[in-house]
């Protein structure tokens, strides 16, 4: 499927790589000139994957909800788990967007003022995964603050141990 994808085409500008790519993945999307919205089923829950292309900076912005909103009571709790979740990442970041307490991870690309930029598939595959997996790592410790009581320190700890083996 993706050989498909790389050997049609490995120059194309950002948003159409990228609505390329979710095609053959089979992921439902939409999508306008500078903006795609896909929905993509994880382990934990489904997640809209969101990029955004800003023609006048040459950056593209790409957005990973997995469905978690914050209640105004929890949000010290949760900016607490925030900081110490992005000490673990080495690209992007997880926020809360302040106004709605919906959670959020955000990575970018720039690609430095280029005239017909383009996203190649090996770039626009590591921007994707590394939201759907960053996401899928760190969901259980955001649901084990919100939901289960626990400190961030404890739910990063808990959520964080290698398993041996299989069950």
């Amino acid at each position: 499927m993706l050989d498909e994808l790389e050997q049609d085409r490995d120059d194309d500008a950002p948003i159409d790589m990228l609505e390329r790519y979710f095609t053959a993945h089979g992921w439902s999307f939409e999508r306008d000139e500078d903006e795609i919205v896909a929905k993509v089923k994880g382990s934990w829950t489904e997640y809209e994957l969101r990029a955004i292309w800003r023609e006048e900076d040459a950056v593209l912005q790409f957005l990973a909800f997995p469905d978690v909103r914050v209640a105004e009571h929890m949000r010290r709790a949760m900016y607490e788990t925030i900081g110490l979740v992005n000490e673990q990442l080495w690209i992007g970041h997880f926020e809360l967007w302040s106004s709605s307490g919906i959670l959020l991870y955000r990575n970018a690309a720039i690609f430095g003022g280029e005239e017909g930029a383009a996203l190649s598939l090996d770039a626009g595959e590591m921007l994707v995964e590394s939201a759907i997996e960053e996401c899928e790592r760190f969901y259980p410790v955001f649901q084990f603050v919100l939901w289960g009581g626990k400190s961030p320190k404890d739910a990063l700890a808990a959520a964080l141990i290698d398993t041996q083996g299989e069950a």
